[in-house]
């Protein structure tokens, strides 16, 4: 591919970006619904993980008990939607709400948090106005305009990247907004090379253990994969694009030593429900036909690509991956979290926008086989429901036995009970239970030399109505965490984060 094509393709993927969410014709306003008064009038507990702060929640020093170890000072750092609702209006999907950055400073004995909203453009421009000005992902606000271009409704809510002295919240369908670190103050969006300015970035972005970051971005309404290569420094080595045919929604991907790994459900884009007026989630359609593809991709050449099948499933985040090589070629391993449809993002995370509860299918740990030299690809599903898969980031890529995960769901509410500790190779997992009142979110692994590490992460006590911070001994979860950290109040339920040593 010649350098003038490569142009063409990421200007062709920075209009896909954009296309998505433009509407055919603008719409008449829709009259208002009572998604906000039904989640009011709602009698379950575990709403308060869903509700809308009015404000920054500045910092408060929560209760201890015990001592958190040396190894976990410093910084963990969180993100997640939290504004869900504006001048009498709830969104329609937990995925639509403003970005709000929840932090926890450890020392010991003393842990401080404090929440500030990310202050897009979006966010500004709709606090001024009193009510929702743009369509969002799952939601089509009554009068909203069509969007510009996607950093217009970008919301920054889904994960955070830590680079070169930079703090980055990440979103799915644009740019990664710069924070200031220190104060949590917004400062724009990131722009990683001119011709790159609101290109998608995606929020799950993949460090090997020498630092370097890769990351891709999805332009559905031309099939384009953007992907991207960063030096440790966080000066942009590569860009471009990548023809996918049938691109579907993905929001995780893993990497080896020596390639990228896409697992693609059959979720894809239909640009005639898009421009007949759907929101961007229901222009989607499930096409089971189409199996699991799984693209693998070369990461010194682009060009030299795989595709790969697996049955029918779906997934939103990987554990991990690593290669071997064997007498019939490059032998790939992967772990993910499998479900068997997309009932999740179409009415579960929806429904709870009304503080009502639809089961969903349970998802499971699976482990993947990719034979390279065969072309076969087998799978075999743990015996352990899951979601939020972290390892210990030094193994990114490499051979890896444990993976950290939410896990025991539980019915009748949403999310999950227990943190657990599970090894991949034999499925055999250790737990560590909340109780049936609590709502376990993203747990993060924390190295401590060469010792077994620790387990950080939070819990919404919705019993109690307060958020907790613990710290577990990676190979005694069952014990108990060493160190709980209790808030005054409950913190919506967030996504993703990081943690930084002091």
């Amino acid at each position: 591919m010649t350098i003038t094509q490569r142009r063409e393709l990421l200007r062709g993927l920075l209009a896909a970006g954009v296309l998505p969410w433009l509407p055919a014709l603008a719409r008449a306003a829709a009259p208002k619904d009572d998604w906000q008064a039904e989640f009011e009038a709602a009698q379950v507990p575990w709403k308060s993980g869903f509700a809308t702060p009015r404000a920054d929640l500045p910092p408060v020093r929560a209760s201890v008990r015990g001592r958190f170890p040396d190894a976990v000072a410093g910084t963990l750092l969180r993100n997640g939607p939290a504004g869900h609702d504006l001048g009498g209006e709830r969104y329609h999907h937990w995925f639509d709400g403003d970005g709000m950055v929840q932090r926890f400073t450890i020392a010991g004995r003393e842990v401080l948090h404090e929440g500030r909203y990310v202050a897009t453009p979006k966010r500004v421009a709709e606090l001024r106005a009193g009510r929702r000005l743009a369509e969002a992902f799952g939601t089509l606000p009554p009068g909203a305009e069509p969007p510009p271009s996607p950093d217009s409704i970008n919301v920054a809510n889904t994960s955070l990247l830590r680079l070169a002295g930079e703090l980055l919240a990440l979103w799915e369908g644009g740019s990664a907004v710069r924070l200031d670190a220190r104060t949590l103050d917004t400062l724009g969006f990131k722009t990683w090379r001119p011709d790159l300015a609101g290109m998608p970035f995606s929020a799950h972005p993949r460090v090997d253990p020498d630092g370097t970051v890769w990351n891709f971005g999805i332009g559905s309404g031309q099939g384009l994969l953007a992907l991207y290569e960063i030096a440790p420094d966080g000066a942009l080595r590569r860009a471009d694009a990548i023809l996918v045919p049938d691109l579907p929604m993905i929001h995780d991907f893993a990497v080896t030593a020596r390639h990228l790994v896409f697992l693609m459900p059959p979720l894809v884009y239909d640009a005639k429900r898009k421009e007949a007026g759907a929101s961007f989630l229901d222009a989607h359609v499930w096409r089971p036909e189409l199996g699991m593809r799984v693209l693998v991709v070369e990461k010194k050449d682009w060009t030299r690509r795989r595709m790969l099948a697996l049955p029918a499933g779906f997934l939103f985040h990987v554990g991990n991956a690593w290669e071997e090589e064997t007498p019939a070629g490059t032998r790939i391993h992967v772990d993910y979290v499998r479900s068997d449809t997309a009932d999740t993002v179409f009415t579960t995370s929806r429904e709870l926008m009304r503080a009502r509860w639809v089961q969903r299918p349970v998802p499971q740990l699976t482990t993947v086989r990719l034979d390279l030299g065969t072309g076969r690809a087998t799978q075999a599903a743990l015996p352990v429901d899951a979601e939020f898969p972290r390892i210990d980031p030094r193994r990114t890529g490499l051979r890896h036995r444990h993976v950290i995960h939410a896990s025991r769901s539980l019915p009748g509410r949403p999310g999950f009970s227990a943190i657990a500790r599970t090894d991949v190779e034999t499925g055999r997992s250790q737990q560590h239970g909340y109780g049936a009142q609590a709502i376990v979110e993203e747990h993060v692994f924390v190295p401590d030399g060469t010792g077994p590490g620790w387990v950080l992460g939070t819990a919404l006590d919705f019993g109690r109505q307060k958020t907790l911070l613990s710290c577990f001994a990676a190979d005694a979860l069952g014990a108990g965490p060493v160190a709980q950290a209790t808030l005054p109040y409950a913190l919506p339920l967030g996504l993703h984060g990081v943690f930084a040593a002091a």
